[in-house]
């Protein structure tokens, strides 16, 4: 094909791109026009000259990654989509924004085939793209030999001025600077426009110079229409071999509006129909055709299929000799594709014994995760700068550092909101089984990445420790209050606070076994007695049991999580020796696995004839009411914490043994 006619393709695919994106939006009546606009040339460069893809098997697995950070730009990807073959039709794109369809307001994960994570907060997207980069050098450094590669593939983000005004972006950024992720190539929509007007009246810093502070190669494309330049940029980000690359790409917001470009009025509303039909012309397509698709912009885009069909071929025929000559690594490297638990990774997890003495479930935490190490080689995770506090530190294993790609220990940094998002774009690649710790506190930090994670039904592990104010000196500004019951009002989070070093263990084959959800583990700082069972009932499985049973007909019911689930204990005890009162204690470690529960088991274990009752955390009460029924109460905490010691701090809040006598006396 002759560079004249290729060029007149290339720009017939970039406008007719534009154009199915003005038609989506102006037909859902909503959405984001202008953006795409701007950026489909870029888009299409991606995807026709760099992205090794296989659209008829977009899981595949040695693909190139593709993240539409600003997933307010939605339309831009499903347009792409559709025209490179992915499973979408023009009716899907004609249900944008419609209940149902597989082209909702922002990208979600798992609804649209090609959509590797769910965007619309925004920086969370290059987020994720980092966490897909570290997977990928990490599985490379794993698997690959020097005469043999199955892990061979880059990491794409698009990204706008949004993105990179939100902290959770740059705290990605430099972390990826950091490890010199050269796999990772992110473009930069500067089209210099925000919903409130010019990025000028908020974002004015030298973006190159930030980003080559970050040990960041970084390109410039004075042109966002030009698409040799732009080719160009992306040849020199793959050449940058030991950095990440930023591509930084002046575009104008709704290019070719004559009234709209460069303004925000083109950021979240459509044209209207008089305004689309000067934009068709001067693109120079027919303006009474909606979602109109040349045949040969077809043609060009298709042709994916058959370069997707080759790639996935020469890698399969590669991973066949790979299997014959090294089938250990095959084998495992099946098992971490798969999400497979390796056979025998829970076999060296220990048992603990009353007898042993007490321990902090953040210990007991730290003994189960070094149990199951060396035996589920996929798992991979750290702190946000906390690992010697939340006993996240995998001994058997090598830190994750530049170079050192194989490691498992990743150093997060004090980046708590980066490391939730880059754990769910760890998961996303495939390959590895994320975790990461902090103080229960910074679950706040966290807290929109675990939303997004639990939208995404993704089996992230979340280790939060220092669970409540028995902090004690460190304040009320370290000493969680509300948090477990802003953690449980996530829809699809399964909140599991084990009251002792077994429930602990639990708590962590309970997480590795689910595949379909993120789970928080809720740790103590304090030692915590190991509760003796032998006159227990039910199973903690679902999550919830009686750690102490009174009998079918208790005089009444005691319900408690973590540390205070043995000092309900010890109430009860002497609520009977002393007062000739029955209480049964039942251990809620996890509201989520407790209400799916067969109704017969919940009311086994909370009999609806037994109305005292009384609930014990170390927390504010919403939430509790449900299981304390209209005639019991709550021992909770309804205001933030005070400096002392951690027992003291307890004891002022009423959480003691003679505090709950007390309190179940006065029932």
């Amino acid at each position: 094909m002759a560079d004249a006619e290729k060029n007149n393709q290339d720009q017939l695919t970039v406008n007719t791109i534009r154009a199915l994106c003005m038609d989506m939006v102006q037909k859902a009546n909503s959405g984001h026009p202008g953006a795409p606009m701007g950026l489909a040339p870029a888009a299409y460069v991606v995807f026709k000259h760099f992205l090794k893809q296989n659209p008829a098997n977009p899981s595949w697995v040695d693909r190139d990654r593709f993240v539409l950070s600003g997933g307010h730009a939605s339309s831009l990807l499903y347009a792409l989509l559709y025209l490179f073959g992915y499973g979408l039709t023009l009716d899907d794109l004609k249900k944008f924004r419609q209940w149902g369809s597989k082209t909702p307001g922002h990208p979600e994960y798992g609804e649209t085939p090609g959509v590797e994570t769910t965007t619309g907060p925004l920086g969370q997207g290059v987020a994720n793209a980092v966490g897909m980069a570290i997977a990928e050098r990490h599985m490379a450094d794993r698997f690959n030999k020097d005469d043999q590669y199955v892990i061979d593939h880059y990491t794409y983000a698009i990204c706008g001025d949004g993105d990179l005004m939100e902290g959770v972006a740059l705290e990605a950024v430099s972390l990826a600077g950091h490890l010199g992720l050269g796999r990772l190539i992110l473009i930069y929509d500067d089209n210099q426009i925000t919903i409130e007007g010019k990025t000028g009246i908020a974002f004015t810093e030298n973006t190159r110079a930030k980003f080559e502070a970050m040990n960041w190669h970084v390109v410039e494309v004075a042109d966002g229409n030009d698409l040799s330049a732009i080719e160009k940029a992306i040849r020199s980000a793959k050449d940058a071999v030991s950095k990440p690359s930023l591509i930084k790409i002046r575009t104008h917001i709704a290019y070719g509006s004559p009234s709209k470009q460069d303004s925000p009025d083109a950021h979240g509303s459509p044209l209207g129909e008089e305004e689309i039909k000067v934009v068709k012309k001067f693109y120079g397509l027919p303006e009474d055709k909606d979602f109109y698709v040349p045949d040969e912009v077809l043609d060009n885009t298709r042709k994916a299929l058959a370069y997707g069909e080759g790639y996935e071929k020469t890698w399969q025929e590669a991973f066949t000799k790979f299997k014959t000559l090294y089938p250990e690594d095959a084998n495992l490297f099946v098992d971490a594709i798969t999400g497979f638990l390796t056979k025998g990774w829970d076999k060296d997890i220990p048992v603990f014994k009353p007898e042993d003495g007490p321990v902090a479930t953040r210990a007991a935490s730290g003994k189960v995760l070094n149990a199951i190490a060396p035996n589920l080689p996929a798992l991979m995770g750290g702190s946000a700068d906390l690992a010697p506090s939340n006993k996240t530190y995998m001994t058997c294993a090598e830190e994750f550092q530049k170079e050192v790609w194989g490691g498992r220990n990743i150093r997060f940094g004090v980046r708590e909101h980066a490391m939730g998002a880059i754990m769910s774009g760890m998961y996303l690649h495939g390959g590895v089984r994320p975790f990461g710790g902090t103080f229960l506190v910074f679950s706040d930090y966290m807290r929109p990445a675990i939303r997004v994670a639990s939208l995404m039904r993704l089996p992230i592990i979340y280790v939060f420790t220092h669970d409540s104010v028995a902090v004690g000196e460190d304040g009320p500004t370290h000493q969680p209050v509300e948090h477990v019951a802003a953690l449980r009002a996530i829809p699809g989070l399964t909140v599991i606070r084990p009251a002792d070093a077994n429930e602990t263990v639990f708590a962590w084959k309970k997480a590795l076994g689910t595949l379909n959800s993120p789970t928080a583990l809720i740790l103590s700082r304090q030692k915590l007695p190991t509760l003796d069972l032998s006159n227990s009932d039910g199973d903690m499985i679902w999550g919830g049991y009686t750690v102490k049973s009174a009998g079918k007909t208790p005089d009444m019911l005691i319900i408690a999580t973590g540390s205070e689930v043995h000092i309900s204990v010890a109430a009860a005890d002497i609520l009977e020796k002393k007062h000739n009162i029955k209480a049964s204690v039942v251990s809620l470690l996890s509201w989520e696995l407790f209400e799916q529960a067969p109704v017969a088991y919940k009311e086994r274990m909370l009999p609806p004839s037994v109305t005292k009752r009384l609930t014990v955390e170390a927390g504010i009460s919403m939430g509790w009411q449900k299981y304390a029924g209209s005639q019991g109460k709550c021992i909770s905490i309804e205001r933030f914490g005070a400096s002392a010691p951690g027992g003291k701090v307890l004891k002022e809040f009423g959480f003691s043994v003679d505090n709950i006598v007390k309190t179940a006396l006065e029932m």
